[in-house]
């Protein structure tokens, strides 16, 4: 798949991560295994995507985390009953705006 592709993908699905939880606090994001479900799911799929970036793609756009984003992945997958989700939350409150908007700009 083509960078380009993926980072159109990786965008999509931050904008479904956001309107999952609009408007809600961490209160009622945990309580609504629905949206914890989808965020979740989302996230994961972000992670291997950011997988399938080419290496020399991924060396000069080093201002996007991708190793993270993978390793994000990984623990979900691998993890799924022990997902932290505080850190779920601080991930789609402060760094997904930071990501969407650093995607965007490529």
């Amino acid at each position: 798949m083509e960078n380009n592709r993926i980072i159109e993908k990786m965008i999509f699905l931050i904008e479904r991560i956001e309107s999952y939880s609009q408007g809600m606090s961490y209160e009622k994001f945990v309580t609504n295994s629905m949206v914890v479900d989808a965020c979740v799911f989302n996230l994961s799929q972000l992670g291997e995507l950011a997988g399938k970036i080419d290496d020399a793609f991924e060396e000069n756009n080093p201002q996007i985390p991708w190793r993270q984003i993978y390793g994000l992945r990984n623990r979900i997958v691998h993890d799924y009953e022990g997902v932290n989700l505080k850190l779920v939350w601080e991930i789609i409150e402060t760094d997904l705006p930071d990501l969407k908007n650093e995607l965007e700009l490529l």
